[in-house]
C-alpha cells in the first residue's frame, strides 16, 4: 500500500512540475531581437534615424524594460549581410504582444517602409530561462 502511495505522489509531483513549466513558458522576461540587413545605398544618417526611432519606442510603448543596439563585429563572417542588431526586453510575453500591433510600432514600420533602405530583416523572440 505504501508503494502505491509513493508512486502516486511521484506522478502527481512530476505532473505538477511539468504543468508549472508549461505555465512559465508564457511568463517571464521576453527578449525581442531584430537584425537588419541594410541596402548598400543606406546612409549612416538614415541608419541613425532608424536606430533613434527604435530607441524612442521604449518611451512610447508600455512594457519595454530595456533597449540595446549595436553593429555586428564578429570575425566569423557568418552574419550573411545582417549588420545592425536591436534588442528589446519586455517584462513578459503580454508586453511583447502589446508592442507588436501598437500604433507607435506600426508608425515605425511605415517610416521604415517609406525609407526603402532595408534589404532584409531577421527577428527572434525568446523567454529568458534559468541556467
Amino acid at each position: 500500500m505504501k508503494l502505491i502511495n509513493i508512486k502516486t505522489i511521484f506522478v502527481i509531483l512530476t505532473l505538477s512540475l511539468f504543468m508549472m513549466g508549461c505555465q512559465n513558458s508564457k511568463e517571464g522576461t521576453m527578449r525581442h531581437i531584430v537584425i537588419f540587413k541594410f541596402k548598400p545605398t543606406a546612409t549612416e544618417g538614415q541608419i541613425e534615424k532608424v536606430t533613434n526611432a527604435l530607441a524612442d519606442l521604449e518611451n512610447k510603448i508600455p512594457g519595454i524594460t530595456a533597449f540595446e543596439h549595436g553593429v555586428n563585429n564578429s570575425p566569423e563572417n557568418k552574419n550573411q549581410g545582417f549588420t545592425h542588431v536591436y534588442q528589446f526586453t519586455f517584462k513578459d510575453v503580454a508586453a511583447r504582444d502589446t508592442y507588436l500591433p501598437h500604433p507607435e510600432h506600426k508608425a515605425f514600420g511605415k517610416m521604415l517602409g517609406e525609407m526603402q533602405i532595408v534589404e532584409d530583416v531577421f527577428v527572434v523572440d525568446y523567454i529568458l530561462t534559468d541556467k
